[in-house]
């Protein structure tokens, strides 16, 4: 019998929902990679610094790419069906959905947490809350920001007619794109397995989040890891359309009907980057960098939330299960970075895949001079500039394409040292030194297979010329400065 539950296939699941692509990927129970399907999916820009995307689209990606990767398992001879026995979610974090809990349809497109419409939302609360900026700070650890979910709610809630209706008739409910995606894989207003309405004895999908996101939306006590009812008394958002706050490793329920992962439980949620951290093993003290759509870097801090002084935030590293203790990280956040390739493929059609921008940068020694600030919707860590907006200086004649797709990956490192400089000087002010002076910092995210722009961002946070990066490896060794 032993020997027959230890032949037993065994798989788990992995939805895989970023800013720019969905992808479901299957592993066995070595942790090997057996199939997986990913898709792109739009992204709307209705004016300048605003970012939409449909929530239905979004929803449908996941659909297809479940259905696409147990086809592909089952093709290659794994008996999937049976033997898969939980899935998880990692979700792009910040962005912001409301929904008609009676209908199920989203009330407005997903802002997107690089979205800069709420800057108007963020002044005001500065100016007529007595902490500005940082009121809210010691409560969630992170300023008034665009970024966050609160300050996007706040703009939908007063200015889409659809959403201020339904949350004045108790039909609205609010999530990032975990929540969205585990009341409908929970069946949705047709549930069938997930919460019982006890006025209108209706099935309704699961209305959930895990700590790690709500801790993005500046609404959650770091301390309690609950909803904060002064700042929801502050904000004037009703905590009847927020969603329960679980630990990132529990089973929140099962798949319902018309899945095609139908009975399977839902047993874990992270956001993405923290998802990341926790994938790359970072114990107290460890830290990893995160290139994708933006750039995050996050250092586990242990038991302790560590106010950084130096413009980064306080947030949550991982809760794996409702009794285990809370793990904190400090992170510094950069909105735009391998989205900065995207532009040059989409917006300038310097190339036609984000893969030929390193053959292209290598083409020159270095960017002749030229420098680029990717400030398409605002800087995030450390400075907090919601205002700013992208440059490209330094160009003659003798610039070409070249120097320009150089010019954008080096952008990317510029960013990333300043936020490991603004790390490095709260790490001195809480006492922490590295070993041996040496800081090592784990990278991953889709730009990461780019050895020019790893070569680059170690030249550049050693002071090196960034010339000595043609042709070179190295390992991730950061020197503190």
């Amino acid at each position: 019998m032993a020997e027959e539950k230890e032949n037993e296939e065994v798989y788990v699941g992995s939805i895989d929902q970023g800013t720019s692509s969905t992808r479901f990927v299957i592993y066995d129970r070595e942790a090997n990679p057996i199939a997986s399907h990913q898709v792109e999916f739009t992204q709307f820009y209705p004016e300048a610094g605003w970012v939409e995307q449909d929530p239905m689209e979004i929803l449908e990606s996941v659909k297809m790419c479940t259905a696409k990767a147990l086809d592909k398992a089952t093709a290659d001879g794994y008996n999937v069906d049976r033997g898969l026995k939980a899935i998880g979610i990692a979700n792009q974090r910040e962005t912001t959905v409301v929904w008609s809990k009676s209908s199920g349809l989203p009330l407005h497109n997903a802002i997107v947490w690089m979205d800069a419409r709420t800057s108007s939302v963020c002044r005001r609360l500065e100016s007529e809350l007595p902490g500005g900026k940082n009121h809210f700070l010691d409560t969630c650890g992170l300023p008034i920001s665009t970024c966050f979910s609160a300050t996007k709610l706040l703009w939908l809630m007063e200015t889409v007619e659809a959403v201020k209706l339904a949350v004045q008739a108790g039909d609205a409910l609010f999530g990032t794109i975990d929540t969205w995606l585990i009341w409908n894989l929970t069946g949705g207003c047709g549930g069938d397995v997930g919460a019982v309405d006890e006025v209108q004895h209706r099935v309704y999908g699961l209305h959930v989040t895990d700590c790690s996101n709500a801790s993005r939306t500046m609404l959650m006590n770091l301390k309690t890891l609950d909803w904060d009812e002064s700042t929801l008394e502050t904000l004037g958002i009703p905590s009847e359309i927020l969603p329960k706050i679980v630990s990132n490793s529990e089973i929140v329920g099962v798949v319902a009907h018309g899945w095609p992962l139908s009975g399977v439980p839902i047993a874990g949620c992270l956001g993405d980057q923290h998802a990341a951290m926790l994938g790359q093993l970072c114990q107290h003290g460890e830290g990893k960098s995160t290139y994708g759509t933006g750039a995050f870097i996050l250092i586990n801090t242990g038991k302790d939330i560590i106010r950084s002084h130096h413009g980064l935030l306080s947030t949550i590293a991982y809760k794996l299960g409702p009794g285990a203790p809370t793990n904190y990280a400090v992170e510094g956040s950069i909105a735009i970075a391998g989205a900065a390739v995207q532009w040059l493929r989409d917006g300038l059609g310097i190339i036609e895949h984000a893969a030929e921008v390193e053959e292209l940068a290598e083409l020159v020694e270095n960017s002749g001079g030229v420098y680029f600030v990717p400030a398409f919707n605002g800087l995030f860590a450390p400075w907090w500039r919601d205002d700013a907006r992208g440059v490209c200086i330094g160009m003659t004649r003798f610039t070409n394409k070249g120097h320009i797709a150089r010019a954008v990956l080096e952008s990317i490192c510029f960013q990333v040292n300043d936020v490991i400089k603004s790390m490095c000087k709260d790490a001195a002010d809480n006492g922490v030194e590295s070993k041996d002076g040496l800081f090592l910092l784990r990278v991953d995210g889709g730009a990461s297979a780019n050895n020019l722009l790893m070569q680059t961002q170690v030249n550049i946070i050693q002071n090196r010329d960034t010339s000595e990066s043609r042709g070179k490896k190295h390992l991730f060794f950061f020197l503190h400065p």
